[in-house]
């Protein structure tokens, strides 16, 4: 699935475009927050889904997973591996894969799919045994998968192979029942991010797919990663500074009113990650990376990776909590952190 990020230039609606008589009118159903550079992160481990026996149960999860994104609107998930060396596939190529059994791969493709708009997904995502079960699949309905009666300042296009009735630049379908025209020549079936105008006059504008959240405010879906390792969780960063506060999950952890006791302080970070393990915790995770080998962490040692150690449910009443329920009672408990509203 290929993306785009714009020129400063002008665009317009499609001359026809109804878009003007009703959509610019009707109520947004989302409100904006403050427009914010800072990011929140998310690292999940494969572990997650090999414990699960069928296509089914490896479906459900990654869709818990994506849920829970959508929820506390977390910017990006990394999915880092695991497993001992001798069982990680090697020379894997997605292109050629026919199979459903590559966790990444697996994990990967699922979330990307329910990020990407409704409307989009037949075009971007062509038929693959990853998405046999793709209909125990949740709906995220998050502000950038459009309803046609509703109004929001930007959004997300396909670009079609139709040429506009100009005749000049490019046609994009952003889910409604006419389509607008930018004046660029975009290659067909790449996706844009869109600045739409204040009246019918006006002309729509591509823009980066960050300007959504860094300038107007909005949660706009999150980006996906892979990680070949826990560590790699970190040095492969996509932020040129890296993460500025990380948190790992554990139940060797500080319980989070110890960790962090003042509940009316949010944090000051730009980058936040939290880190979160499979069924066998984060030590596992260390143990099956050479890199941390090297550098002798591993048990115990696990923690020094992070700025803060933390449980997220001490005195559970079961002996394990899975990481998708992991996730929802850490996002609940931390979200002060960077919002006490």
């Amino acid at each position: 699935m290929s993306s785009w990020e714009p020129q400063s230039k002008k665009r317009r609606l499609d001359p026809d475009s109804s878009i003007g008589n009703g959509i610019l009118n009707t109520k947004e159903r989302f409100r904006p927050t403050t427009a914010r550079d800072w990011t929140i992160s998310i690292a999940v481990p494969t572990s997650i889904i090999t414990s699960c026996v069928t296509r089914e149960q490896r479906t459900t999860a990654a869709g818990s997973i994506a849920r829970a994104l959508a929820i506390f609107s977390v910017d990006e998930v990394v999915i880092f591996d695991d497993s001992p060396l001798d069982q990680r596939p090697r020379n894997f190529d997605p292109d050629a894969y026919t199979g459903d059994t590559e966790p990444a791969h697996f994990l990967e493709h699922l979330l990307n799919y329910l990020e990407t708009p409704p409307f989009m997904r037949k075009v971007l995502f062509p038929i693959h045994p990853n998405l046999r079960s793709q209909g125990l699949l949740p709906s995220l309905d998050m502000p950038h998968h459009p309803h046609k009666d509703e109004w929001l300042p930007y959004r997300e296009g396909l670009t079609l192979e139709v040429p506009p009735q100009s005749g000049k630049g490019t046609s994009v379908d952003i889910g409604m029942p006419e389509t607008v025209t930018i004046s660029e020549d975009i290659p067909p079936k790449t996706r844009v991010t869109l600045k739409m105008p204040d009246d019918a006059q006006g002309q729509p504008e591509p823009v980066n797919p960050a300007e959504p959240r860094t300038e107007g405010g909005y949660f706009w879906g999150y980006s996906v990663r892979k990680a070949k390792s826990l560590s790699d969780v970190f040095t492969s960063s996509a932020y040129e500074d890296g993460y500025d506060l990380s948190i790992g999950s554990s139940e060797r952890g500080l319980p989070l009113s110890k960790a962090f006791p003042n509940r009316d302080q949010t944090a000051t970070f730009n980058h936040m990650l939290i880190v979160f393990g499979g069924p066998r915790g984060l030590e596992y995770a260390a143990m099956n990376d050479p890199d941390l080998g090297q550098m002798g962490i591993s048990g115990a040692r696990t923690k020094e990776l992070f700025d803060h150690w933390v449980n997220v449910l001490p005195n559970q009443g079961t002996r394990g909590i899975r990481t998708d329920e992991s996730l929802l009672i850490a996002l609940t408990g931390l979200r002060r952190l960077w919002d006490n509203s």
